[in-house]
């Protein structure tokens, strides 16, 4: 095993095994730190996981927000000098301004450059300037592969001010041109795949769509009462619990002042995560008389057993969020959810509707309180939520070596792009 060298933009952390005969793929993620806790970096490190099978996969992130370094996954840090001493989550372009931003813009596409030679393929993640690092690679002989999650919506941003906004709208006409040139996106929904081709104008024959996946070993069935206990929570109570990031994406005003207002008997709130909205909620909470309880950020091992603690787990979703306004994303919480076995509560959309097959397994809940209210007010008892959950699992999700195989196809289709 050898350590490969460092590199002029950034600072490489661990090793690979050489090999002829495997592709040499580099995860390039710009505008994330590494932060395994978080959704968008948990994603991308099952995936490279899942991928090292078939292929020599590098990861690059802007910076690393955490120890240890990922085991078994070579990491380069794009900018290591600018890693924040705190970290809410994952996002790592935040108040960035535009001179900042400029001078990241180079430091990129310098990476890119010195790709060259050191990888056969960069798998692009989605960030404000979605493909722009993938064009800029195949106009240099490195085909690079968008992987696109979302489709900015400006109104998401809408309290955060003109500039703010500016910025997402600039991003995303930017966006359109360069995801034209890719041989191939990659699109984690067929929901998002239509956005893509309405909003961007991609080809809809060069939009593949790979589900991402679940890992089975650690999201499975688990006893309830078991969880409970190891969790320190009252066994007889109904638990509605949330995990992930706590942002303007994920709201959770609405359901946060329908628990406040209805006062269900027995009924508590459980959330677990951490982003910057976690001080307005732990705000609202400390006036709720224990219903609603912040838990943080939890090891990701840990999440499991949350889950499984749970009658009934929730995914609402700000509309304005999305481009066209209704959910595309993978929105990898509910598969996990329903592969532990338990029903879930999700913001309508055709994606939350496929997810949980038409109602069978769950129910769409509109994001305001007074939709929340009026679900929490004919909320089903805890067996027929249990009962629910069990029906889950007899509709397995994907599991990452199929996304894995998906992404390694999509890198062949690259290469071919150029006759290779």
């Amino acid at each position: 095993m050898t350590v490969a060298e460092p590199v002029a933009t950034g600072q490489l952390v661990g090793a690979r095994t050489a090999s002829a005969r495997r592709l040499r793929i580099c995860y390039l993620v710009p505008g994330h730190g590494l932060l395994s806790t978080v959704g968008p970096s948990r994603n991308v490190l099952s995936l490279a996981r899942a991928l090292s099978a078939y292929a020599d996969v590098t990861l690059a992130f802007r910076y690393r927000l955490e120890d240890p370094t990922p085991e078994g996954l070579p990491l380069i840090e794009i900018e290591p000098e600018r890693r924040p001493a705190l970290a809410v989550d994952d996002s790592a372009m935040r108040g960035m301004g535009v001179p900042e931003f400029l001078r990241y813009m180079a430091r990129l596409r310098r990476f890119v450059r010195e790709a060259d030679g050191r990888f056969d393929v960069i798998l692009e993640k989605s960030w404000l300037l979605s493909g722009h690092l993938s064009a800029y690679g195949l106009s240099r002989g490195v085909p690079g592969v968008p992987v696109e999650n979302v489709v900015p919506s400006a109104a998401r941003h809408v309290d955060a001010g003109l500039l703010k906004r500016l910025r997402v709208e600039v991003g995303r006409r930017l966006a359109g041109p360069a995801l034209r040139r890719a041989p191939v996106v990659l699109a984690e929904t067929e929901q998002l795949k239509a956005q893509i081709v309405a909003v961007w104008g991609v080809a809809p024959e060069r939009v593949a769509v790979v589900p991402l996946g679940v890992d089975r070993e650690l999201f499975r069935p688990r006893d309830q009462s078991e969880a409970r206990r190891t969790l320190g929570l009252v066994l007889d109570r109904t638990i509605l619990l949330y995990v992930g990031v706590l942002d303007e994406t994920h709201t959770l005003d609405g359901i946060i002042q329908a628990v406040l207002t209805v006062r269900r008997p027995g009924l508590e709130l459980h959330v677990v995560g951490d982003g910057p909205r976690r001080a307005a909620y732990a705000e609202r909470a400390s006036t709720s008389g224990g219903t609603v309880i912040l838990h943080g950020r939890v090891p990701h091992t840990i999440v499991p057993t949350w889950i499984a603690a749970a009658d009934l787990c929730l995914a609402p979703y700000e509309p304005r969020a999305f481009a066209t306004g209704a959910l595309g994303y993978a929105t990898m919480k509910v598969p996990e959810y329903l592969s532990v076995g338990r029903p879930v509560a999700g913001s309508p959309s055709p994606r939350m509707r496929e997810l949980l097959r038409g109602g069978e397994l769950g129910f769409e809940v509109p994001a305001d309180a007074a939709s929340w209210c009026a679900f929490l007010a004919e909320l089903p008892d805890r067996e027929r939520l249990a009962a629910i959950g069990r029906a889950a699992l007899r509709h397995p999700q994907p599991s990452w070596d199929d996304t894995a195989r998906g992404y390694l196809a999509a890198c062949e289709r690259a290469l071919a792009s150029l006759g290779r």
